[in-house]
């Protein structure tokens, strides 16, 4: 049976429930569509124990609905999760779950989009017929290993970010993190922690800022140019931390806004992971070349032996194994092809929302875009 809808959502992620609960508020039929059996899996079942959100509640939370005043600054991951539940909630958002849509195509003639999905619980295909298509399922919808030589042949424990939860059962074990990003730094801290000898692959230059200079820097931009926003950052941080040169880590030349804003890349927030550093506790190493047994093998020559890999190399879009007909919105690599903030409107009724490289502010943006496009556009149909 072909189901009708004004606007499907593919991905219940806080994008898709955001998405959703602006419709509802527009009074617009909507379904999210959504593989797991629960929503914000990423949340839920791929992020690490001792995780709380790094950026200030006033930049985390979704439209309509701020985190209250009781709420702390950072919030413990559990309460984020908690949030998401109450949201889902209040706006009466219903994702249909287990459905994994399998295709999404436009029908020129009949001006609507065809999305087909397999309930994973039954097995039985479904379809929908929908005038506007909302992909949702984000930037971070499957984890990315890099291609190692001889990773195939390590005999200890090898794992994607996602899958790690605490340092607990590391004790004592020599634990390799791959990837030096927010997620990387951060469970290299946790195993050193837990009595683990912790190291880290570092590649390229990055930022290092507290979670309180960020805060500062990012309620500095509502009002004030980047670059001298960054000026100040840095001069912050360069009075905070030590210069860590000598251990592998370099800043870039670009301020950390300017790098957030152009290409992405988030400063990374420190939890004590330098100190840690410093002290010896976490070694600092560069780039991974191959691996052979257990032994890693690094860009300087030198080699060391592990007993379980890390890898914290983030994750890819999916989006453009399943959307067809669209040559103008996403690119092969299943992002958007135009920069913030044109990035989130296709054509045909097609739009994306969590792809800015934003955070929750850029989604929550995305998201109110992107309905009151779609209520633009039924207006002028009507």
């Amino acid at each position: 049976m072909k189901n009708e809808v004004a606007v499907v959502i593919v991905g219940a992620g806080p994008a898709g429930l955001a998405t959703s609960a602006c419709l509802n508020l527009l009074s617009i039929s909507n379904i999210i569509l959504e593989r797991e059996n629960c929503c914000a899996s990423l949340w839920r079942h791929r992020a690490y124990d001792r995780l709380n959100l790094h950026l200030a509640k006033e930049f985390c939370h979704l439209p309509h609905m701020p985190h209250p005043p009781t709420a702390p600054t950072f919030i413990p991951r559990k309460d984020f999760i908690q949030y998401l539940e109450d949201y889902v909630s209040h706006f009466d958002v219903k994702p249909k779950y287990c459905r994994m849509v399998e295709s999404a195509a436009f029908d020129g003639k009949a001006k609507r989009w065809c999305v087909m999905a397999t309930n994973s619980e039954s097995g039985v295909a479904e379809e929908y017929s929908c005038r506007f298509l909302v992909v949702a399922t984000g930037e971070n919808s499957k984890e990315f290993i890099p291609a190692v030589p001889g990773l195939e042949s390590f005999n200890g424990e090898v794992l994607h970010s996602s899958k790690y939860k605490s340092g607990s059962k590391y004790s004592g074990k020599a634990v390799l993190v791959v990837g030096c990003g927010n997620s990387g730094m951060e469970i290299a801290y946790d195993l050193a922690n837990y009595g683990a000898k912790s190291s880290i692959v570092v590649r390229s230059p990055f930022h290092v800022l507290t979670k309180e200079i960020v805060q500062l820097g990012m309620t500095l931009l509502k009002s004030s140019p980047c670059n001298m926003v960054d000026d100040l950052v840095l001069s912050l941080g360069k009075l905070h931390f030590a210069d860590m040169t000598k251990y592998g880590i370099v800043r870039p030349s670009k301020g950390p806004f300017y790098l957030k804003e152009t290409t992405g890349k988030s400063p990374v927030i420190d939890v004590g992971t330098l100190k840690k550093i410093e002290s010896g506790d976490i070694q600092v190493l560069p780039e991974l070349k191959r691996v052979d047994g257990n032994e890693a093998i690094f860009a300087n020559g030198n080699s060391h032996r592990f007993d379980a890999i890390v890898f914290a190399t983030g994750y890819r879009s999916t989006a453009r194994k399943w959307l067809k007909e669209d040559d103008y919105l996403l690119n092969q690599d299943g992002m958007p092809k135009h920069d913030f903030p044109n990035h989130w409107k296709g054509k045909n009724g097609l739009y994306c929302a969590g792809f800015s490289r934003r955070g929750l502010a850029g989604l929550s943006m995305d998201a109110q875009n992107v309905a009151n496009d779609i209520k633009m556009c039924y207006n002028n149909e009507m």
